[in-house]
């Protein structure tokens, strides 16, 4: 079948959808994250991008941390509230009904409804053109219990991710396999 070739653009998909919290000495500030990934295993290191123009990569470059939330399905209307209010002018925690949780680690306060919580420490800021990437180490995780499996594992099905693809919000679908199962 043949393939349509197309300009050069982010087309990677699906992407988390996280909830990424901030705080500077005046008040704390949320935004929405799709460009969200991981960097290395040891140290631990995330990446999230964010236009220079946004409320939060300044505070973010004050403060040195952030905390990366993971919304459920059930925080989808919050989540694209978060994305698309600027907290410049309004209090979203206070708008989407948030708790503030304090971390053990960071200054920047987590989000309590979130089933998985990231504190995260700037490392590196790279200007990568539209956005500027932070490299956060991981300094400490957080895990609703109610998400977890027998195993100690995240139950997917009961934190109930939401991925961004191309425009749209999606939930993920069921588990069809797992690493390695192919040299079996």
């Amino acid at each position: 079948m043949p393939k349509l070739e197309l300009s050069p653009s982010e087309a990677l998909y699906p992407v988390p959808v996280v909830l990424v919290s901030c705080a500077s000495r005046e008040k704390a500030n949320i935004i929405t994250i799709a460009w969200c990934g991981v960097a290395c295993s040891k140290p631990p290191l995330l990446t999230i991008s964010i236009r220079p123009s946004r409320h939060s990569n300044s505070i973010i470059k004050s403060s040195g941390d952030f905390v990366i939330n993971i919304p459920t399905q059930g925080l989808l209307k919050e989540a694209d509230i978060c994305g698309t209010v600027s907290g410049r002018d309004k209090d979203k925690f206070g708008l989407c009904g948030f708790t503030r949780s304090d971390p053990s680690v960071v200054r920047s306060p987590m989000i309590k409804e979130c089933p998985v919580n990231i504190e995260c420490r700037v490392t590196q800021i790279l200007s990568l053109g539209t956005h500027d990437m932070f490299i956060g180490e991981v300094v400490k995780v957080h895990r609703d219990t109610s998400a977890i499996d027998k195993d100690g594992n995240m139950d997917y099905s009961k934190a109930a991710p939401i991925v961004y693809n191309q425009g749209e919000y999606w939930s993920l679908g069921k588990k069809i396999g797992r690493y390695g199962f192919s040299a079996e």
